[in-house]
């Protein structure tokens, strides 16, 4: 099977090029998610084969990462959470520099790669971690669970680690459809 090429901005419709511009000059410019021939790396790619779907979702995208309310280190260990379980090499390339920055360690690093268990010292870490492997691993989630990380996490960092763990796994499953080598 063949995988297409990555789109050049110059054979971008007015659409797509709406998408392209969000991803290269938005918030995430300068991210490294450009090709040198103009092209986007990653999932990014894929979003400009259908910019009504793409222009949302990078939206989504660039709302969960840079106006989210957890913190860095809490959003960076559920992302580099969901790489793991789901074997997204490309985002752990991508977000294991973030969450070096953010304090996570190396051994933190192995042990969300593996999907091992980490002894957060932070409550909200602990539960951003514990709702994130809860949801991959497709436990269930009853009013005891859920009252007790509304608890740490309030209502909106709930929606957040949800969401999170929703976005990552579609930008997983992007990069195995259209660029396997991610």
């Amino acid at each position: 099977m063949t995988r297409p090429r990555r789109l050049r901005p110059d054979e971008l419709d007015p659409a797509a090029r709406r998408v392209y511009d969000a991803i290269a000059s938005g918030p995430r410019a300068g991210s490294g998610l450009v090709n040198d021939d103009g092209s986007l790396r990653g999932p990014f790619d894929a979003m400009l084969r259908h910019p009504a779907v793409g222009e949302p979702l990078q939206a989504l995208g660039a709302a969960l990462r840079y106006r989210g309310t957890l913190s860095d280190r809490s959003r960076e260990l559920v992302i580099l959470r969901v790489a793991g379980v789901r074997g997204s090499a490309f985002e752990r390339a991508a977000h294991e520099p973030i969450a070096r920055r953010a304090g996570l360690t190396d051994d933190q690093l192995a042990a969300l790669a593996a999907d091992a268990v980490v002894g957060w010292a932070d409550p909200v870490e602990h539960t951003a971690d514990v709702a994130a492997r809860t949801l991959l691993h497709h436990d269930p989630v009853d009013d005891d669970i859920h009252r007790a990380w509304v608890d740490v996490l309030g209502e909106a960092g709930l929606v957040e680690v949800t969401a999170l763990v929703g976005y990552y796994g579609l930008l997983a499953d992007l990069l195995r459809v259209f660029t396997p080598e991610a």
